[in-house]
């Protein structure tokens, strides 16, 4: 059975502009998280806290579709049609966590 060619021993291989996008994402959810400790320091008001706490799930919310979308497209795809079904399992279990 073939490898997917994007995804090599549990890594995978990305562009440059992929890496770009998912670090760009990931630094806007940090500052904001950095914007929470300063509101907290600062005995910001418990509402516009948690309207801050709100930005980031969203924030971090928008990163896992981007990733999961990359990982459908290249590696879940392309053990599908490499034939490694075990790929759909693996996906449903993802699911599953990122569900809860």
């Amino acid at each position: 059975m073939a490898k997917c060619p994007h995804c090599i021993d549990r890594k995978k291989l990305r562009t440059e502009e992929e890496k770009k996008d998912l670090l760009k994402r990931l630094r806007r959810a940090e500052g904001q998280i950095r914007g929470i400790e300063s509101m907290i320091e600062e005995d910001a008001y418990c509402p516009d806290i948690l309207t801050q706490v709100a930005a980031v799930t969203a924030a971090l919310n928008s990163f896992n579709k981007e990733l999961l979308a990359c990982h459908m497209r290249s590696c879940v795809s392309d053990d599908i049609r490499s034939g490694k079904e075990e790929a759909i399992d693996e996906f449903v279990k993802l699911m599953q966590k990122l569900m809860k």
